[in-house]
């Protein structure tokens, strides 16, 4: 078959390529910023691309047109495809009908830590033999790669895939997760966002319901049970198997938390495995409970998958150490929800101690945030940061980062400019210093430029 892929150069779109070139079939793919590193990486899988999404591009006469979310009513390429009457899907379909088909799915869903919980779980089962097959929204730096069809030489019939609550497409605007089927579901959390396509938090867990519904009676769903909202949504109904983790005291997986970081496993109220790692944070200490809850509905004992947790490599863009030059650690993480920076600060914080000084860089550009749904809630998320330096304008948010980041009085500061900005922190900087990039972008690259600057600090 020959797809041609609308909004290739996506995260989850790109991924869906490779995944369809891995199938044997005939891909080729149109984005309106065809640039790497996504672009190479898909050339180098001879996928052909092409730059916009002019309506000649009808000539490739493929057997189907799979359709991004980024897509809508008025491109160009969509009005020819309708005014045709040409074969169309949506990724999240075509991945359901043609990836996931006859897998054992195992879908990570929630607003935040989707990503890393989905990359645990894949090396946990990649660990225990199993060669699963992947989608991920990120790179886990165990693997190199966001997508695979399977392990090597092997035909593996688990798949993980990171569950995404956003719409399917301009022609479907039921969420993605709907489309996957999953036997095996991990609900990790569920605060409102998205504000671009959901009014409030009950048309989120609307769609948590819709996601619950289809998980077969043999299936199991993995709950956070300190989640008030996933328990209203588990409320709604629930025909599978179901675990839960979290601090309550009717929670299936539960943890005793160690001041070096480690951890004790705990299912039932009894003691199966101390995990000693790497990460910070009790968010991620939670992520290992639901992922190690996931591979042992697949069969993976408990010590086993404690123990693959010990050399999980994180994810690209997780708390990164970009590099540390002249006594100054920089970081590059992907946080950009309030919550998820209040979790990531926090983690750093815990495992500094106080004595330590973390800057905290922020981007707010994120649909949510442009929005302004939850500004109001940024100096509350940054309040284990030492300083604060944020960057954006009231033209490009539409609200003002600096009255935003006013009740933090002098620890904070607003920028437009972005080499002011990197003047302004190497100024702040001194040896021993944390400095925290946080963005669901790009952030012009801020990184490079910080470790550029700060070698002239000697």
């Amino acid at each position: 078959m020959h797809i041609h892929i609308l909004g290739i150069c996506g995260t989850f779109m790109g991924g869906l390529a490779v995944l369809a070139k891995e199938a044997g079939h005939k891909v080729t793919g149109c984005d309106a910023n065809v640039y790497p590193p996504m672009s190479t990486q898909l050339e180098a899988q001879g996928i052909e691309l092409i730059q916009g999404f002019d309506a000649g591009q009808v000539s490739l006469a493929p057997d189907l047109y799979v359709i991004g979310n980024v897509v809508s009513r008025g491109n160009p390429l969509v009005e020819e495809i309708l005014n045709r009457s040409l074969p169309y899907v949506s990724g999240p379909q075509w991945i359901g009908e043609h990836i996931l088909r006859n897998k054992w799915v195992l879908a990570v869903a929630g607003t935040h830590g989707k990503t890393t919980t989905s990359s645990m779980l894949a090396w946990i089962l990649e660990d225990a033999g199993y060669a699963p097959g992947f989608l991920i929204g990120g790179v886990p730096l165990n693997f190199g790669i966001s997508a695979r069809l399977t392990g090597k030489g092997t035909d593996s019939e688990f798949f993980v895939i990171e569950a995404d609550e956003y719409d399917t497409a301009f022609f479907d605007k039921r969420s993605k997760f709907v489309h996957y089927h999953a036997k095996t579901a991990i609900l990790n959390n569920l605060e409102y966002d998205h504000a671009d396509i959901f009014p409030d938090i009950g048309a989120i867990e609307t769609q948590f319901h819709h996601l619950v519904r289809t998980v077969p009676g043999i299936g199991r769903v993995i709950v956070n049970g300190d989640e008030e909202s996933l328990q209203r949504v588990i409320r709604r109904g629930c025909w599978s198997e179901k675990e839960s983790f979290g601090a309550g005291d009717t929670a299936n997986w539960t943890m005793k938390e160690h001041p070096d970081g480690s951890f004790d496993v705990l299912f039932n109220g009894k003691f199966e495995a101390l995990i000693n790692w790497k990460l910070t944070g009790r968010h991620n200490r939670y992520n290992a409970l639901a992922a190690i809850a996931a591979a042992r509905n697949v069969g993976v004992p408990i010590a086993q998958a404690a123990k693959a947790l010990e050399s999980f490599e994180n994810v690209k863009r997780r708390m990164e150490v970009r590099g540390v030059v002249n006594g100054v650690t920089v970081y590059d993480d992907f946080a950009h929800h309030p919550t998820a920076i209040a979790t990531t600060v926090g983690g750093l914080r815990q495992k500094l101690g106080d004595g330590t000084r973390i800057l905290a860089v922020l981007e707010p550009r994120s649909n949510t945030m442009k929005l302004g749904a939850m500004k109001d809630a940024l100096p509350a998320s940054l309040q284990d940061a030492d300083l604060v330096f944020g960057f954006g304008s009231e033209k490009s948010l539409g609200w003002s980062l600096a009255g935003t980041l006013a009740p933090m009085g002098a620890v904070a500061s607003a920028y437009e400019d972005l080499d002011l900005m990197v003047k302004a922190i190497i100024g702040a900087a001194r040896p021993g210093d944390h400095v925290v990039v946080m963005s669901n972008g790009g952030f012009g690259g801020v990184h490079a430029k910080l470790l550029e600057a700060l070698k002239g600090t000697a």
